[in-house]
């Protein structure tokens, strides 16, 4: 089975997970999808089970012979975000894309090239998008697919290959993908996240992360009486807003560069909130965004009164790097299999986090690879049929590569 085809099957299964909620995993429905993968793995031969907070492990053993090889493994992520997740979603193929705009379906919307320049490089290709009302869920339900393709070729190819472990986890999207991720059942030395972005991407510099909520309590009088009384919380947090620096946000940042991301936002006079997330490459920039926010919530407490605003910051992942630098054969062998497979590598940071951040920190170092997808999060997601074939062409490289240092 191509890689494809099993993605078109997955994504039809919602998983949106759910910021919201207290329990693991966020939402139901991630077990829905992974009951459907611990069958496929049974089916493919690999000894399998999902726990009872919806992390699926696999184990396959090495080809005899290979036992002292390193031991691999290969995480991707069920979940998806919950934005543009709220009814069923419609994979579209469109074969022999001509490499111009894209029409989804009657939403209204249009995948084009102005907003996404990449698109002409994809000409010739098989190109899956939605209808334009739903994310597809290539993010990161390709990734799966592709592990699993990459298991059936290995076998079916008889492809020697040392021990073998893959993972599929829940709610990577609200961050929480690795909280509760067995390090020591997977018994892998290293392992490979399969959760970017185009083909060849190999990413091991990601994001330093947390996110920032602004609790604003304001004083509501009578607005015919309020002459040097009232304070009006909703203008208190745009007043925060305004204090940051207005060019450093998503829209304005690009490759290492970081921001502060303003989530969400509500209010009115007696009560308003802002949720931000802050990211930053680099330890020391991090850490002065984080000291501008409580620099901001002193100096409003100060005008406004003592427990006006309330900052709370919530660590969320680390840059990895730190960890990988002393694991760089990691990236070394990445960049072999991707000339192997002829796919062009491409080092690049990840603006964002994977699972893979926090489990470098947990013992087990695991930097990114790419599935072949783009402009994941939204109606415009999308990913094509050879890009796929491509990025599991890339992993079952790495795993010849892996077998040949036995």
């Amino acid at each position: 089975m191509k890689a494809y085809e099993r993605l078109l099957k997955y994504v039809v299964v919602r998983t949106p997970s759910d910021e919201n909620s207290e329990t693991v995993p966020s939402s139901k429905c991630q077990f829905d999808l992974a009951n459907i993968l611990v069958d496929e793995l049974k089916e493919l031969g690999v000894e399998a089970h999902v726990d009872d907070q919806c992390y699926v492990y696999g184990k396959i053993p090495a080809t005899p012979g290979y036992e002292n090889c390193p031991k691999m493994g290969f995480i991707a992520h069920m979940d998806t975000v919950s934005d543009f997740c709220d009814h069923d979603i419609v994979p579209v193929i469109h074969e022999n894309y001509d490499g111009g705009d894209v029409v989804l379906g009657d939403s209204g919307r249009v995948l084009e090239v102005s907003a996404f320049p990449h698109l002409p490089e994809l000409k010739g290709r098989t190109l899956i998008t939605t209808d334009g009302t739903t994310v597809l869920g290539a993010d990161d339900k390709a990734g799966i697919a592709e592990i699993m393709t990459m298991i059936e070729r290995i076998k079916e190819e008889n492809i020697p290959h040392g021990a073998i472990r893959v993972a599929f986890t829940p709610d990577e999207e609200i961050g929480t993908g690795a909280s509760h991720f067995n390090v020591e059942e997977f018994a892998a030395d290293f392992g490979y996240t399969l959760d970017g972005d185009g083909e060849g991407e190999i990413q091991y510099e990601n994001f330093n992360a947390c996110k920032a909520d602004f609790e604003i309590t304001g004083f509501a009088v009578h607005p015919g009486s309020s002459k040097d009384t009232m304070i009006n919380a909703s203008l208190v947090a745009m007043e925060i807003n305004n204090m940051l620096p207005g060019c450093e946000t998503p829209r304005g940042t690009e490759g290492y560069e970081g921001f502060y991301h303003l989530v969400s936002m509500s209010g009115d006079v007696g009560k308003a909130e802002l949720h931000y997330f802050l990211r930053d490459h680099d330890a020391s920039m991090f850490e002065a965004r984080q000291q501008t926010l409580r620099l901001i919530e002193k100096d409003l407490n100060e005008k406004w009164g003592e427990g006006t605003v309330k900052l709370t910051i919530t660590q969320q992942y680390k840059n990895m790097s730190t960890i990988i630098k002393d694991c760089m054969h990691l990236i070394e062998n990445a960049k072999t299999a991707c000339e192997r497979a002829n796919v062009p590598a491409q080092i690049l940071p990840i603006r964002g986090g994977t699972d893979g951040c926090q489990l470098s920190f947990k013992g087990l170092p695991c930097p990114n690879l790419g599935t072949g997808g783009h402009a994941y999060h939204g109606p415009y997601e999308h990913i094509t049929v050879e890009g796929m074939d491509l990025a599991t062409d890339v992993v079952v490289e790495i795993v010849k590569l892996y077998a040949e240092q036995k």
